[in-house]
């Protein structure tokens, strides 16, 4: 069996803006971009911004499996992601950050081990930013 591929669907949806939708490799929608001339402007997701969510979403899996097989009593996490970018085009990230809000009464070296695991094995997401654009993180514990 070869190596795991994905595809996903753009397509611009407006001959006078920059509308477009998507589909993930399973085929779920969203939409990208924003109309100008509505009146609102349909706005859809900011390209660059689906990768932060990207990041934060693949980690956020990873963690939340880890922490269920060791038995800890996650209640909720919540990952704010940001990132800063060059002020020139092609507007470059070059720092990523992941701040993961997590409510239950968790042992403080479970939550480390599986940020840890997350950053620096399993997300894909990080791993392929990871060399080209720093990752930081922090977490906190509320309960």
């Amino acid at each position: 069996m070869g190596n795991p591929t994905s595809t996903v669907n753009i397509q611009w949806i407006s001959s006078t803006d920059l509308l477009m939708t998507g589909a993930d490799s399973r085929g779920t929608p969203v939409v990208i971009g924003l109309t100008a001339d509505d009146d609102p402007p349909t706005r859809g997701l900011k390209a660059s911004d689906m990768l932060l969510m990207s990041a934060a979403s693949c980690s956020a899996y990873d963690v939340v499996v880890i922490l269920k097989k060791k038995r800890e009593p996650l209640v909720s996490l919540q990952v704010l992601c940001s990132g800063q970018q060059t002020s020139e085009p092609p507007h470059k990230f070059t720092h990523i950050h992941l701040k993961y809000i997590f409510r239950g009464n968790l042992k403080p070296e479970s939550v480390e081990k599986a940020i840890q695991l997350t950053e620096e094995k399993y997300c894909s997401v990080i791993n392929t930013l990871r060399g080209s654009v720093e990752i930081s993180s922090e977490y906190e514990i509320l309960e």
